[in-house]
């Protein structure tokens, strides 16, 4: 502690003993304890390499070849030429940042990592586990009934669907297959498919993009529950079959190998667009959902992608009928013309 207010008397007093402290001390770092003097102890660093190497001058920062430098933060701070200091007294490196829109923000899971017990241990009753009756399990989907999906109350929808709501309806769509391509798929294993594949939200929650949540972390969690469903809930059951028969089909859907995965999520994705549109109808034009016109880019069969384009014409006449005009999430996403029929 004492260290920690003898460090900035020592850094103003004299540059050379703020270098020494800070090459003996590499684990107390000014960077972080006091931002509002770095632009000292970085000169002090900056100085005493340039003069050693003479590879950088200390306002324009460019390299000897007389090319320009890199300046994105996470190669090059105020100047300094991370590269040429020692290794144990490399500074941290700030991560370039990544593309974030409609993409998984990424975060350290360890931070308050997320387990099954954690939700559970808050549910009362608890669910009773590892028995021979199916009864936890049937409260445990009172869950998928009770919890919204969270992507639209960003934009204001409170009274949105529920999980359950949206896989119902997906179940139906999947019966709704036409020849063309119901012929080429099990269609009982798709809507089973569908109305399993977001069973494991019951405990996870509907994650979005803007939670901060990584994929990898967002699968582990929902892996984690669906054990937790298959085994401690369902796995004596009928000698543990339809714990399996679910596990399994939930897995199919997440490795999205077999045509009837690739078709669920076709659905998963229409289904969505379907609501869009209804919640715009709704609130007659107040709310303006087009930024999730981008997942009709992502639509495979071309039997959905039909359906997807009728139902992106739609729109284009509701908001039109509005006297406004919505937006979408790219100008190639907004029809210039009305589809053809339907077979």
């Amino acid at each position: 502690m004492l260290g920690h207010f003898f460090f900035p008397i020592v850094a103003f007093s004299s540059p050379l003993a703020s270098l020494t402290f800070h090459l003996q001390h590499p684990i107390v770092s000014p960077r972080f304890l006091y931002p509002d003097i770095k632009f000292h102890f970085f000169g002090v660093i900056h100085t005493f390499y340039s003069l050693r190497d003479n590879t950088m001058t200390a306002h324009e920062g460019t390299q000897t070849n007389g090319g320009p430098s890199k300046t994105d933060a996470a190669t090059q701070i105020n100047a300094l030429p991370l590269d040429n200091l020692p290794h144990d007294h490399q500074l941290e490196r700030e991560p370039r940042p990544e593309p974030q829109a409609h993409l998984e923000n990424k975060v350290d899971p360890s931070k308050d990592r997320w387990t099954v017990e954690s939700v559970v241990s808050e549910i009362e009753p608890r669910y009773a586990e590892n028995t021979n009756s199916p009864i936890p399990f049937f409260h445990l989907l009172e869950r998928l009934k009770t919890t919204s999906r969270a992507g639209w109350k960003r934009f204001g929808i409170e009274k949105s669907e529920s999980i359950s709501d949206h896989m119902y309806r997906m179940s139906i769509l999947t019966m709704m297959a036409p020849k063309s391509i119901s012929s080429k798929l099990n269609i009982l294993r798709c809507t089973q498919m569908a109305l399993i594949h977001d069973m494991a939200e019951a405990l996870v929650g509907d994650i979005t993009p803007v939670d901060n949540v990584p994929k990898a972390e967002k699968n582990r969690r929902e892996a984690d529950t669906m054990d937790y469903i298959c085994t401690n809930l369902l796995g004596k059951y009928n000698s543990g079959l339809n714990g399996q028969d679910i596990r399994e089909i939930w897995q199919e859907y997440e490795d999205s190998k077999t045509l009837e995965s690739h078709f669920v999520h076709d659905i998963d994705k229409i289904e969505l667009i379907l609501q869009m549109i209804e919640y715009e109808r709704e609130h007659k034009g107040k709310v303006d959902l087009g930024e999730f016109t981008w997942v009709t880019t992502k639509i495979v069969s071309k039997e959905v992608k039909a359906w997807s384009d009728h139902l992106l014409w739609e729109r284009v006449e509701l908001w039109q009928s509005l006297g406004k005009k919505p937006s979408w999430w790219d100008v190639g996403v907004e029809p210039k013309t009305k589809p053809a029929p339907l077979d």
